[in-house]
């Protein structure tokens, strides 16, 4: 299966609008107890959330899970950080590369794989406004375009 493909959880909708996606990279999560039911029931959300990589390990921030209902004392904490399981050639080559100025690692879906929870990192740039505005022009555009065809299929 290739990367990015699974039964997708959540998604950060946000992160296209933001930034420009030059790579993404799939990471496995570190979860402790009932996290991992409370992702397959899709109570998680990425928004804000961003990954950083710190001596040698790659952590994402900020990513919410919400406490398992039936989980009582054994829950976690929502906004922890959570651990990314990377190859250790794939760290290094994100550290370099979010080093540069301009550059930010972002998660933009968490999505189960094999039974696994999995995260698609993604190497992002930052866009401009007038860069957004043109993104919803252009959106805008196909979406008429899209109205006037099913229109004409109609007659």
């Amino acid at each position: 299966m290739p990367k990015g493909e699974g039964k997708t959880v959540a998604q950060n909708k946000k992160a296209y609008h933001d930034y420009f996606i030059e790579e993404t990279y799939e990471a496995g999560i570190v979860l402790q107890g009932t996290e991992i039911k409370s992702i397959r029931a899709g109570r998680v959300n990425l928004k804000d959330s961003y990954a950083r990589i710190q001596n040698g390990e790659a952590f994402v921030y900020s990513m919410h899970v919400s406490p398992y209902e039936q989980g009582n004392r054994y829950n976690h904490d929502p906004l922890r950080p959570r651990k990314l399981l990377l190859h250790k050639k794939e760290i290094s080559k994100l550290f370099g590369e979010a080093k540069e100025t301009g550059y930010a690692l972002v998660p933009l879906k968490v999505y189960l794989k094999n039974g696994y929870a999995k995260v698609l990192l993604g190497l992002a740039r930052g866009k401009k406004n007038y860069d957004k505005r043109e993104d919803l022009k252009k959106k805008e555009a196909k979406r008429e375009i899209e109205r006037a065809f099913r229109e004409r299929q109609k007659m």
